[in-house]
């Protein structure tokens, strides 16, 4: 079961749902970060930072899912 991540905004980043959800502890960490993981939206392969994400997309990471909301 994904974990549901609600947003106010039309969109975030990809690095800025990994700050969201505490797997990074800044926006500088995200390259790193996927940079050593493998990062999956809606099912792809991903490594772009800058990737947006709207509601209804769905990140897979380190084992768990996070579902973008509105």
């Amino acid at each position: 079961m994904a974990q549901s991540v609600k947003i106010t905004t039309p969109y975030i980043t990809l690095g800025q749902l990994l700050k969201l959800v505490n797997l990074i502890d800044n926006g500088g960490a995200a390259k790193a970060f996927l940079a050593e993981h493998e990062v999956r939206v809606n099912g792809e392969q991903d490594q772009r930072r800058g990737r947006k994400l709207y509601p209804g997309d769905v990140v897979e990471t380190l084992g768990k899912a996070y579902a973008i909301g509105a």
